[in-house]
């Protein structure tokens, strides 16, 4: 049985709060995954996530970027770009929300704090990209049909390494801005992957997409792949 329980903690005077999930039955500290959301919040696909992570042995930490009661409704674009739009804008602001997001999950409850990671999806790929471009001490990070587009913030020289999982037809993610995000990870020195999957658009991990007009399509077999490409790899970064 997943335990899980929240965790509440403040980025310049605003209260966030994760989502934590861990399996009792796994003795000692496990490694840290966090899980960085898309432009909805941290919902339901979030939070089972974390509990999937919880599953494969690690501490899940499904982290909050917009605060505490601020998000939007299922489905409501514009309230989702609201919200997202503005971190977009604001890396800064971002990678303070994020690299205080990673404190809170290394302080966790069965967190071993020198084995971390994490991952994200769509807006949270963007999330977890920009972890390892602030040079943040964690063994990987892994964006799932995330936004690639670096920032006007100079990168650290990236140490965590990196995995990408992409849909080759994602608009959101386009072939040009898959080869600006390479040069990018070549120039910072990073230790990368790129996995493209023919015939696949944006968020094809959510059954829940499927809306091709406007670039959105769950895709199963992307969806296993993806999963079975982030376990091997989070073994690999978190030992």
């Amino acid at each position: 049985m997943i335990e899980t329980s929240v965790v509440e903690y403040s980025v310049a005077g605003q209260s966030f709060e994760a989502f934590v999930a861990r399996d009792p039955a796994w003795r000692g500290a496990r490694a840290g995954v966090m899980v960085c959301h898309a432009w909805e919040w941290q919902d339901e696909f979030a939070r089972e996530k974390a509990r999937a992570l919880a599953a494969l042995g690690y501490v899940g930490f499904a982290a909050d970027v917009y605060g505490k009661g601020r998000r939007a409704a299922p489905g409501n674009r514009e309230q989702a770009a609201a919200l997202m739009t503005p971190l977009v804008n604001d890396r800064a602001m971002l990678r303070q929300r994020l690299l205080t997001s990673l404190e809170a999950m290394r302080r966790a409850p069965g967190v071993d704090a020198r084995r971390c990671a994490a991952i994200g999806y769509c807006f949270g790929g963007l999330c977890a990209l920009d972890l390892a471009r602030a040079g943040a001490e964690v063994g990987g990070v892994v964006a799932l049909h995330g936004l690639l587009g670096g920032c006007a913030i100079p990168s650290a020289r990236i140490t965590a390494r990196v995995l990408a999982l992409h849909g080759w037809d994602d608009p959101m993610a386009t072939p040009e801005s898959v080869l600006a995000f390479a040069a990018e990870m070549r120039e910072a020195g990073a230790d990368w992957q790129l996995h493209a999957y023919g015939g696949t658009m944006h968020a094809f991990t959510n059954p829940a997409a499927n809306d091709r007009a406007f670039g959105v399509q769950y895709r199963a077999e992307a969806d296993r792949r993806s999963w079975a490409a982030m376990s091997d790899f989070l073994r690999e970064v978190c030992g």
